[in-house]
């Protein structure tokens, strides 16, 4: 089974940089992921809430365990999430495009985390 078909088997996910501005990735993924029934949770220190969705400051916050981070934040803020995610044991990581560089997959690896780069998660659903 390929990484993207167990992510996409999995419920729990958290979209780290979600955004309450529509226009932005990170509200249109978190908006499909919802209408696709996963139970999605929105990372961002930016907002308390979002369309009345409770917002959640970091990983650690989540009042339950996450199965897939999904990524919408710059490779600078994405190194220090793996290391938050690799502590709750999150296994998955599904990196939007322009999310990661080389040192970003490099300590993904590092850490033994399963991570999906050069996909989309919007348009894998926007499809199905």
């Amino acid at each position: 089974m390929s990484i993207k078909k167990e992510m996409l088997d999995k419920k729990n996910w958290a979209i780290v940089g979600v955004s309450a501005k529509k226009d932005k990735w990170g509200y249109k993924i978190y908006k499909i992921l919802k209408e696709h029934n996963y139970n999605t949770f929105g990372i961002s220190p930016n907002y308390d809430e979002i369309e009345g969705d409770k917002i959640y400051q970091t990983l650690h916050d989540l009042p339950e365990k996450i199965d897939v981070v999904d990524m919408v934040v710059s490779p600078k803020i994405a190194l220090n999430i793996l290391e938050e995610a690799k502590a709750l044991g999150i296994e998955y990581i599904f990196f939007q495009p322009g999310t990661y560089n080389a040192d970003v997959v490099s300590k993904a690896e590092e850490l033994g985390l399963k991570y999906l780069i050069g996909d989309c998660i919007y348009a894998t659903l926007r499809n199905m």
